[in-house]
């Protein structure tokens, strides 16, 4: 797992991490946006009017209602990326992530706009009478590229899994774990055979579980975040404006947090933004291809609300818990996982300026004169003898460090280091750190008028989040594996999308984490290029709207 854990780096550094896709994301957002007129603002009210179902007609053809087919995206989009996300990107980014999620989320909202308009226009009716669409049937039927319609189908199924399944139950089991105690295999079991018969109904079981579930869980988790956020009012002000800030110098150092540059923190900041919202990934567009529709663009221009409810407000309220809470700058005991952990060479304190500045620049990969440690550490009754080195753990010194084997309290002998991991996977090693993901969010939670009980919040809203989300991509895969193999491939996706649910449940998180960040970049690329080729075919197709809409109801654009 930890050899698997570094190739999923390597190809995040190629690409999520990489300094250019973040420019590459924004940019067609920021292209869309200038080139369209600023649909996200301008349309803004006249797509509302349309989730209504003021402009509905029983002639429509499709399988789902506007607001079935919006509850259904919204399902797959709000999850795991809104709690444990924005907590991932504020504990490795700081304050200045939160920024760059905005703006993920703004220009992304035109990017769905458009993405969602083209491939409504190309969806098809399959053999059993039901719609399917995404980019794949724009790239094959209007494009010509068969080879990218491919490509982009079989990442689709990929990031159904690493996207849609696996963080999705991860999450779910640390966080009912945290809270009631139970096993997470136990969880993911139960979950695995509730999801089993959700998904078997297809997309008409699924939208009106989802239509039922989005409203109630966005409620629940609202007023939740109002109990932290007006018991540390106080904290509001200085918590804005540390996001504002930091957003072009990058996040300081604050407590146990060592700081983030601006490098960092603009780059974890759009691809946690395209984890919540997934803005021109390409997976909505499926969810939308069912609606009752006959002008496409009416059906894109509801996809616009969802960046919109999912960063702007959803995970904006998570933010301004985490950060007025205080507690994504302290530390607490918690097990450290393997990829987030690294013994260096030497003692290291962050208290102390100098030392403080050194593992600010070995984190932010800047030069640096630390060095990964490689020996022997001696230990006796779970404590190091010798104290030749530091412990980093989720970008913070580790305090506190014990040793134990699997099965066993404590643990006397000898722990091997290489390269700065431990060699033996059995070695557990226990400590005080920054945590992240949803431990740091439940944390936050308890920190209002709730109090302990705010952590339940957290996990129903988790819960409720993740397990849809997982609803909505196991019917992103199936169609995409209709279009790769026809429709007898769907129940062996099923069967395998079920199993792979439940294995995530006990699953190393971080390891989770990594394998998603790199399934959504290699969704999102072919999804870019494509919309991008289609750019004056979209000008016009929202030109061709309000010429028809003016003609049907006589008024002007809304």
């Amino acid at each position: 797992m930890e050899a698997f854990g570094n190739f999923l780096d390597m190809l995040d550094g190629m690409l999520g991490s990489a300094f250019w896709f973040p420019y590459v994301l924004l940019g067609i957002g920021l292209f869309f946006t200038i080139y369209l007129k600023f649909p996200q603002i301008t349309y803004f009210k006249h797509a509302w009017k349309i989730v209504t179902g003021k402009y509905d007609k029983k002639e429509h053809e499709g399988d789902t209602t506007h607001f079935q087919a919006l509850a259904t995206a919204l399902s797959g989009t709000v999850g795991t990326g809104n709690i444990g996300g924005v907590a991932l990107a504020i504990s490795i980014g700081g304050p200045a992530a939160l920024f760059w999620m905005w703006m993920t989320a703004f220009f992304g909202m035109t990017t769905k706009f458009v993405e969602v308009t083209l491939s409504h226009k190309y969806r098809v009716k399959t053999e059993d009478g039901t719609m399917a669409g995404g980019p794949m049937y724009y790239m094959d039927r209007r494009l010509n590229m068969k080879w990218l319609a491919v490509l982009f189908a079989i990442a689709t199924v990929i990031s159904s899994f690493g996207t849609g399944s696996l963080p999705q139950i991860n999450n779910i089991a640390q966080g009912m774990e945290a809270t009631f105690g139970f096993a997470p295999m136990m969880t993911g079991g139960v979950l695995a055979v509730l999801l089993a018969l959700v998904i078997l109904g297809g997309i008409k079981r699924i939208a009106a579980i989802t239509s039922r579930v989005v409203p109630f869980m966005a409620a629940v988790y609202i007023i939740g975040a109002f109990g932290v956020i007006f018991y540390n009012i106080e904290n509001i002000g200085p918590a804005f404006a540390s996001v504002f800030m930091d957003a072009f110098t990058g996040s300081a150092a604050a407590g146990g947090f060592i700081g983030a540059s601006f490098a960092y923190a603009f780059n974890r900041g759009v691809n946690r933004g395209l984890f919540s919202n997934e803005a021109g990934q390409g997976s909505a567009p499926i969810a939308h291809a069912s609606a009752k529709a006959d002008e496409p663009v009416s059906e894109g221009m509801v996809s616009i609300l969802e960046p919109f409810i999912d960063t702007i407000i959803i995970c904006t309220l998570t933010g301004l818990v985490i950060l007025s809470s205080g507690a994504w700058t302290e530390k607490f005991q918690t097990t450290f996982e393997r990829s987030s952990m690294e013994f260096v060479q030497g003692v290291y304190h962050e208290k102390n300026d100098e030392d403080r500045g050194a593992l600010y620049k070995y984190l932010n990969g800047q030069d640096s004169q630390i060095e990964a440690y490689s020996g022997t550490i001696n230990v006796i009754e779970g404590k190091a003898v010798n104290q030749d080195f530091t412990v980093l753990h989720n970008r913070s010194v580790g305090e506190n460090i014990r040793f134990s084997l699997s099965g066993e309290h404590t643990f006397t002998g000898s722990v091997n280091v290489v390269d700065g991991s431990v060699e033996d996977s059995s070695i557990i090693v226990v400590g005080d750190s920054l945590v992240h993901s949803a431990e740091l969010t439940t944390i936050a939670f308890t920190r209002g008028y709730f109090g302990e009980n705010g952590k339940y919040i957290v996990s129903i809203g988790l819960l409720l989040f993740a397990f849809s989300t997982a609803i909505a991509w196991s019917y992103y895969g199936d169609r995409a594996m209709t279009y790769l193999l026809g429709s007898r491939s769907v129940m062996p996706y099923r069967v395998f999308y079920v199993a792979a649910f439940f294995w995530a449940s006990f699953a190393d998180t971080t390891l989770v984490w990594k394998l998603a960040a790199v399934a959504i970049v290699v969704m999102t690329l072919p999804n870019l290029f494509g919309i991008f080729l289609l750019r004056k075919e979209m000008k016009q197709e929202v030109d061709d709207y309000w010429v028809k809409f003016k003609k049907d109801n006589g008024s002007e654009k809304e």
